[in-house]
């Protein structure tokens, strides 16, 4: 029996959420708190297996609560939350970086056509997160902090690209919003290669997805249009709702074709799309995430001579997607967050003159030629 604690302060919608949840068998909903106080008490009383978090909330608000939650009293916390207001967005990403695992817009009522799905997707998200082992989160930990390169552990020479890259394709799920924010904000702003990224997130996030990222990040990012060239050092995450892939001369393009794996967008397509168009001038890198998406494809990728990276299994809120493409033997290399940013900077000073390379490194792009790679590297299998 999974244990959840409903966090919400509107006595309507709360009720709502607990006849969602008590209607699966498998759920049974402990206790109910109106604020993020209540929230606090009660997670210390009764250790749920997992959270359902509002962030609109008097006193102490949803981001506050998951932060003093994941600091004391470590729990699966899913932000449910209107997307509507990008206020309400906002913080619901502040919660995600503080250590929640997944955001979700609140279910639709009876009689709106996505009601089922809105209600089903929130009682699968529910249980599937319930599964997840958290961790604390110390106070005022922040996912994009640089850590030394000392800290680093055992360095080793790139491998020899076959040809310059030309581009990066990045496939993140459950945990990714943390990591890409990592990544992205190391990235030098002369970072001379196009960045595209599917990000699986619920409806009606993206764009609060894409204004976060932007925050800590020296490059543009956006959502990209139908026909759009893509532009060196510029960032592109897949809209809602759309496939995006792109093409031999650098065009998105965005298909509503039929879900893959029930997903879309999906990290495959845009994977496939990669590999035929630029091959071994890519880049693929597969984070953390549940199912498989992309993984059979980051394998197809490296087939055609690009560099291919998964998230390690220590740094990953959920192994899935990364750890299908190990064992597919699709990674040339494994890696945590931290070293991931500084192989993408590695990869992208192969393209630089010597005056680049000196403003990059400047900027904290690292060894531009020499990349810290771990000792379980896959570039033999």
């Amino acid at each position: 029996m999974i244990r959840v604690l409903v966090v919400e302060d509107s006595p309507t919608v709360r009720e709502f959420l607990l006849q969602i949840l008590r209607s699966d068998p498998a759920i049974e909903v402990v206790a109910t708190a109106e604020t993020g106080e209540e929230a606090l008490e009660a997670v210390e009383r009764l250790r749920p297996d997992i959270i359902t978090m509002d962030i609109h909330m008097p006193r102490m608000n949803g981001f506050d609560a998951t932060r003093r939650i994941m600091e004391s009293h470590p729990t699966p916390i899913v932000i449910v939350s209107g997307a509507a207001d990008a206020t309400d967005t906002a913080k619901a990403f502040r919660a995600i970086e503080s250590g929640a695992l997944a955001v979700l817009s609140k279910p639709v009522g009876v009689g709106h056509p996505d009601h089922q799905q809105s209600t089903a997707e929130l009682v699968r998200t529910v249980k599937l997160m319930s599964e997840v082992k958290v961790v604390r989160r110390w106070p005022r930990y922040r996912p994009s902090e640089v850590v030394p390169e000392t800290s680093l552990g055992k360095e080793v020479r790139l491998q020899t690209l076959q040809s310059q890259p030309r581009i990066v394709a990045i496939g993140a799920s459950t945990g990714g919003p943390p990591v890409l924010q990592t990544i992205l904000a190391a990235l030098p702003s002369n970072f001379p290669i196009p960045v595209l990224i599917v990000q699986h997130i619920a409806a009606g996030f993206t764009q609060g997805l894409v204004e976060w990222l932007a925050q800590s990040s020296s490059l543009p990012v956006q959502v990209p249009t139908h026909g759009q060239s893509v532009l060196p050092g510029h960032v592109y995450v897949a809209p809602d709702g759309l496939h995006m892939t792109v093409g031999a001369e650098g065009h998105v393009q965005l298909r509503s074709d039929e879900p893959e794996s029930g997903l879309r967008p999906s990290v495959a397509c845009l994977f496939r799309s990669v590999a035929k168009a630029y091959g071994p001038s890519s880049v693929g890198v597969l984070l953390t995430g549940m199912g498989k998406d992309g993984a059979w494809e980051l394998k197809l990728m490296k087939e055609q001579g690009a560099v291919t990276i998964a998230q390690d299994r220590e740094t990953s809120v959920v192994h899935g997607m990364p750890g299908e493409a190990i064992r597919l033997g699709g990674a040339t290399y494994v890696l945590p967050p931290e070293k991931i940013r500084m192989a993408l900077a590695s990869l992208a000073g192969n393209t630089m003159g010597n005056h680049e390379r000196a403003i990059a490194n400047r900027q904290g792009a690292s060894e531009i030629n020499s990349v810290v790679f771990p000792g379980h590297d896959l570039s033999g299998s």
